[in-house]
């Protein structure tokens, strides 16, 4: 089963789709989120979160500050700003 993947920003949706991982980093350190993950809430440090697809294609995004939430195969990037 697929992630479902959404990283938004206060101005606007950056990403909505499927992937097979995200990699992150947070004030805790780094995080590979696979499906079945553990539901967490992790504040987000300036840096890259990584998406790769189904296909194992790979997305990577800018994200500067914010929260990221895993609850369900449900991933949520909440990014002060974002941009790919």
């Amino acid at each position: 089963m697929p992630l479902k993947v959404e990283i938004v920003s206060p101005e606007k949706r950056i990403f909505s789709g499927e992937a097979s991982m995200v990699s992150a980093r947070t004030l805790e350190g780094d995080l590979g989120i696979l499906p079945g993950h553990a539901s967490l809430l992790g504040v987000l440090v300036n840096g890259e979160v990584s998406i790769k697809g189904l296909d194992g294609s790979a997305t990577t995004f800018t994200v500067h500050g914010g929260f990221l939430s895993v609850n369900k195969d449900r991933v949520s990037i909440l990014g002060e700003s974002a941009q790919q």
